[in-house]
């Protein structure tokens, strides 16, 4: 089963999420947005993340997680975060088309893009880890706290709280909004605008955006895993997060 689908739009790249309607992040998904992040580079001048309109993604897939070893675990936890590492070092402008709910490892790829774009309604965006045990992950605060204020930090990561649309634009998580059948469109317009700019010039721009954010991340990763892997093996975590598996 694919687990993603590569669009050509022009000279832009629109990437959809395709693992069934809740896009949970597995092993093979995180594999292949790896294998389409390389080719993406050479070929197209833009890229737009999406998924469907229920979904753009739940976030990491607990019922599949649940039964990895820490060992394996620890691996596809890197390996996530390689990912979304990846994202933020490609030499192109991304955005993200949020047409459905991003949780979780979702919110934490679409807050990697460099825009991000919802579609009106009720699709809800939320770092929830804290209620299901384990810490916000570094690297998604560090992403998160490039956008809001430290206030909003702590009441989205502390309270797990899940965002509407017009609160997420409201707080600059969102940099605008669209009618669901018109999204996609409005987001890849944006990025084209963005492509239209001399290539190299906005690619080394954006290095300098990313570049101490991925240092500072850098430094701690290894330490800060282990705690993340603590908490994820710890008794009461695992109950939570059997509970979390079950709305699956």
């Amino acid at each position: 089963m694919e687990k993603i689908r590569l669009e050509t739009c022009d000279d832009l790249a629109l990437l959809r999420l395709a693992n069934g309607i809740p896009n949970a992040l597995d092993p093979e998904t995180v594999e292949a947005l790896h294998e389409a992040f390389a080719g993406i580079a050479p070929r197209f001048r833009g890229l737009v993340l999406t998924g469907n309109e229920k979904f753009f993604s739940i976030g990491l897939d607990v019922p599949r997680l649940l039964s990895s070893g820490r060992e394996e675990m620890s691996a596809f936890w890197n390996r996530f975060e390689d990912l979304v590492i990846r994202l933020l070092e490609l030499p192109l402008p991304t955005a993200c088309a949020l047409g459905g709910h991003a949780t979780g490892g979702g919110a934490i790829l679409a807050l990697a893009c460099d825009l991000r774009f919802g579609a009106e309604g009720r699709r809800l965006f939320a770092l929830n880890e804290v209620q299901i045990g384990v810490p916000v992950p570094y690297l998604a605060h560090l992403l998160l706290a490039r956008l809001v204020s430290d206030r909003a930090v702590r009441e989205i990561e502390w309270r797990s709280r899940f965002l509407e649309p017009a609160e997420a634009r409201e707080l600059g998580i969102l940099d605008g909004l669209a009618a669901a059948g018109e999204l996609e469109a409005h987001t890849l317009e944006e990025v084209r605008r963005l492509a239209r700019l001399p290539r190299q010039a906005l690619a080394v721009t954006r290095q300098h955006r990313n570049r101490r954010l991925i240092a500072e991340f850098q430094a701690r990763r290894a330490a800060l895993n282990r705690e993340f892997l603590d908490c994820w093996f710890s008794p009461l975590a695992r109950e939570l997060l059997a509970a979390a598996a079950r709305k699956f």
